[in-house]
């Protein structure tokens, strides 16, 4: 015999030569020059999302006044935690840094602020802060005037606080309050409301020594191009109505971050340009004034929405959110993202530029952008929460979700990985054809071939049976092993068809035999002809072709080969759609992934068309009666023996997809539950600590990452529709910034969308309404796959459930209740989208003077997780579609006169 390790013989390709030291030199240069040129790439895409933007400049020495709330990062009045005197120290002696007088809302909790801000030269006007709570409003007004009456620094007093804005006192009620201190501090006494209060209420204009007006254009949807011209509008509007008052603009800004209102939008460059384009127009238009607001206040988001946490010209930390003259960065802090993204990333790229030099260098650069692009994004992702104020609930929520991003990210990387060495390796180094055939049966092993069956219809197994008697070859025999089947008028018949095929043909009836189709193969292998070398595989469905073995067993010429596997592939499916798209489905993977693992000598043995050699078979454990996917784990356990496997992409035989939705969904859930059983129990090997290579480990761990995506999105399905709740009954503790969700869903499912039909178009010989059919039926599988993956975590021992195949399928009835669970979480997802839009979205924007807003009046962030739902919805909407195209293709196969093209019975796989 010939060895694997000859340089070339027929049928098989082998590893090319090491290159010499000068062009390992000479790929590792460029492997060098590849990453790093990607890595300068990423560097300069961060500048090009963060231009440097230029406003008008502020070059004054400061501003006339802040409203001022000492409230620190983590405070919150409702909880009773109020600034202690160090924190309003600290603000004060921060403050009068940039300004000279601050104002403020209450006075109960802050009796010694004037007194403190007397000490840093700061000039006060107090506040007392009104609500229904009469005695609250009582202590109010007396801490007001003792704190007015001890210090000589207030200058004026604000007795309420939109106050009639918010409905809690009248306009009588206002003005008795201001009548109990109007006259009698020696200074000033006014109240505060938006200028449109003032326009509907004139007469209290009469009660206040002179009008505090809130002029706020981003509540009222203004563009904030316009912003300032409003400001000044509604100023002047105010002047005209109240010609011999002196007015006081008390709140003016605009907030840093927040939802869309109108042509409003939060933004912490929107917020530099109003305040910097309103301080600049005060020099041509003097106007006593209190910007919004010295310091952010995170504890308002549960009271006005998220912007109402970020008014403030210096963040929660007392760090000011940006400069008032020189260009603006929405993000001061890209630089030192882009750098750690770059060098988080230098280290894959140049591993892999190097180690593929096999690849085009315009191929290697391709993935190596796409390591880039993962780990730029999960930088970004990272920090963008710390640009926000999150609660406990949120801060929860992100701890669990980083993990599953890292995942998603990995899972998009290994796509990727197959993506670019099946679409552009120059050749594949383990490449592996049918041989010449041995027709002499001198140069013939013997082969055992094992046929079981469990509850099989007998035409379809004697068509198997048929094509088996037609082999080309001669030393074979072929064992019939039927397992546990109840109904003796189903099994009798394959045994009567056995008995008049010859000697080389057996059968055995086994009852209440353990171990399911493993526990059959082992019976089997009890019973083989001595001479045995070789065993094959063949499930009841397949036809084989007669060459199928002549071609094949040349291959365990090599000692050291174990498995010789062909491709699974279907036959009367073309005139039939559903079983169309099942045939397509499962043929990206024999002409893709099979080839993709291959190449590391890491394919996934399957239960049908496979060539095992006895002595590795038998010497390793025979078959493993505790796994339901017995095919999957002997190779692997092989594997792990140092035997080696080899994947011919030749379709020798044929067997029928499964009859419907609900027996392709099964088959899919076993095949799932199975592999997390191998995960399991041979997790050792996997991690490292056996015998199998870096690249079969890479495969066996990372060839199931997609079944993992899948569980991951029923987890995340299910946490959306939790946080779905939350958001519409308690959005102040459910508002994690979407793009956190957002862009992995989206990511995802676009990479999904487009490594598949790439694939497809460079491997499958089929159309692109067969790609479409394809992906349709992979994404359904999902719930089915999810189902799989989380119960093989969790069980110990699983049931292996038939497929059925040969069948004329289900009915609309019974395909909608096989894809029920999909139907109850796509309805589920659709209301919450519906909910999202309409519930937490805010009607049409009128503003303070009734006036319908221009510009989308929808919460964009509304908007957006309604778009996340969405994305979550299509497995289950492709669950529906696959099961009612399932049934349609049924249907037609049950009209009088059709004939089914099938076998019109059930039977396993």
């Amino acid at each position: 015999m010939s060895t694997a390790t000859e340089p070339l013989r027929e049928g098989i390709s082998l590893p090319v030569e090491k290159p010499a030291t000068g062009d390992r030199f000479r790929f590792g240069v460029a492997a060098i020059v590849i990453a790093l040129a990607v890595a300068i790439l990423n560097f300069v895409g961060w500048q090009w999302f963060n231009p440097a933007v230029d406003f008008v400049d502020w070059e004054e020495s400061g501003v006339q006044g802040f409203a001022y709330s000492g409230f620190q990062r983590h405070q919150d009045p409702r909880d009773g935690n109020y600034p202690t005197e160090a924190d309003f120290r600290n603000d004060l002696q921060l403050l009068a840094e940039h300004t000279q007088h601050i104002r403020t809302y209450a006075s109960a909790p802050n009796e010694s602020l004037p007194r403190l801000a007397s000490e840093y030269g700061l000039k006060v006007t107090a506040g007392a802060w009104l609500s229904t709570d009469a005695a609250a409003n009582d202590k109010e007004m007396a801490a007001l005037v003792r704190s007015v009456r001890g210090t000589g620094n207030v200058q004026a007093v604000i007795v309420g606080n939109e106050s009639l804005l918010r409905g809690d006192l009248t306009v009588a009620e206002l003005s008795a309050y201001l009548k109990r201190v109007r006259g009698k501090l020696g200074v000033p006494v006014t109240t505060a409301e938006p200028w449109h209060v003032w326009l509907k209420h004139p007469e209290l204009a009469r009660q206040v020594d002179y009008i505090t007006v809130h002029l706020l254009p981003y509540w009222e949807g203004i563009a904030v191009e316009n912003a300032v011209d409003h400001v000044f509008r509604r100023y002047d509007e105010l002047r005209r109505a109240f010609p011999s008052k002196r007015i006081v603009i008390g709140e003016v800004g605009w907030p840093s971050n927040g939802d869309r209102i109108g042509d409003a939008e939060a933004s912490k460059e929107n917020q530099a340009r109003f305040m910097r384009e309103f301080l600049d127009r005060t020099l041509e238009r003097p106007v006593r004034y209190y910007l919004m607001e010295a310091f952010d206040q995170p504890w308002k988001i549960t009271e006005e929405g998220r912007a109402g946490g970020y008014w403030g010209m210096f963040d929660a930390y007392r760090e000011m959110k940006y400069p008032l003259e020189g260009p603006m960065v929405a993000d001061s802090h890209w630089q030192n993202k882009a750098l750690l993204a770059s060098a988080l990333a230098l280290l894959p790229m140049f591993v892999f530029a190097g180690a593929f030099r096999r690849l085009r260098v315009a191929e290697r650069v391709v993935f190596c952008v796409l390591i880039q692009v993962c780990v730029t994004l999960f930088v970004w992702l990272a920090a963008l929460p710390f640009e926000f104020y999150l609660g406990p609930v949120d801060w929860v929520m992100y701890a669990l979700l980083m993990p599953a991003l890292l995942f998603m990210m990995a899972t998009v990387l290994v796509g990727g990985f197959e993506l670019v060495e099946v679409m552009w390796a120059r050749n594949w180094l383990r490449r592996f054809t049918p041989l010449a055939p041995r027709n002499e049966p001198a140069n013939q092993p013997f082969v055992s071939i094992h046929l079981p069956c469990y509850n099989e219809p007998p035409e379809m197994v004697k068509l198997t049976l048929d094509s088996l008697a037609k082999l080309q070859y001669q030393n074979f025999e072929v064992l019939v092993i039927d397992n546990n089947t109840k109904d003796a008028s189903v099994w009798q018949p394959v045994q009567a068809y056995v008995a008049h095929l010859g000697p080389k043909f057996r059968f055995f009836h086994l009852d209440n035999w353990p171990g399911f189709k493993a526990g059959a193969l082992n019976y089997a292998l009890t019973q083989t002809d001595p001479r045995t070398e070789v065993v094959g595989v063949v499930d009841a469905d397949y036809v084989v072709s007669p060459d199928w073995l002549s071609r094949l067993v040349g291959h365990f010429d090599a000692p050291r080969v174990a498995v010789v596997q062909a491709p699974q592939a279907h036959r009367d499916f073309k005139h039939n759609a559903f079983r169309r798209m099942c045939n397509w489905e499962f043929d990206g993977f024999f002409r893709i992934g099979m080839h993709h693992r291959n190449e590391r000598d890491a394919i996934i043995q399957h239960g049908t068309m496979t060539l095992v050699r006895k002595t590795a078979l038998v010497d390793s454990g025979k078959w493993s009666e505790w796994c339901i996917c017995e095919d999957a784990e002997l190779g692997l356990r092989l594997m792990n023996g140092g035997w080696e496997t080899r994947y011919v992409d030749a379709v020798l035989g044929e067997g029928l997809t499964p009859t419907d939705f609900g027996a392709f969904k099964s088959q899919r859930t076993r095949w799932a539950f199975g592999a997390m059983q191998i995960l399991k129990r041979r997790w050792n090997w996997l991690a490292g600590r056996g015998a199998l290579s870096r690249g079969q480990r890479f495969h066996f761990l990372t060839g199931w990452f997609g079944w993992f995506a899948d569980a991951l999105h029923l987890v995340f399905t299910l946490a959306s529709l939790v946080w779905t709740v939350g958001m519409v009954v308690s959005p102040a503790n459910f508002s994690l910034p979407l793009p956190v969700y957002l862009v992995p869903v989206l990511g995802f499912l676009a990479a999904k969308a487009v490594y598949g039909p790439l694939l497809y178009m460079k491997q499958v010989d089929c159309s692109w309404r067969d790609v479409f059919g394809a992906s349709l039926a992979s994404l359904s599988l999902s719930h089915a796959i999810a189902r799989g993956v989380l119960q093989g975590l969790w069980a110990k021992r699983g049931v292996f459930v038939r497929t059925a195949k040969g069948g004329r399928g289900d009915s609309l009835l019974g395909a909608l209740t096989t894809a029920r669970e999909e139907v109850l979480l796509l309805a589920a997802l659709l209301i919450g989208a519906v909910v999202s839009v309409v519930v937490m979205t805010a009607p049409p924007a009128i503003n303070a003077a009734g006036n319908v807003l221009p510009g989308g009046e929808s919460k964009v962030e509304a908007i957006m997780w309604s778009v996340i739902l969405l994305a979550q919805s299509m497995p289950y909407l492709a669950s529906l579609t696959v099961a009612l195209v399932s049934a349609r293709s049924a249907s037609r196969l049950r009209r009088p006169g059709t004939a089914s093209n099938t076998v019109a019975a059930a039977g396993t796989a």
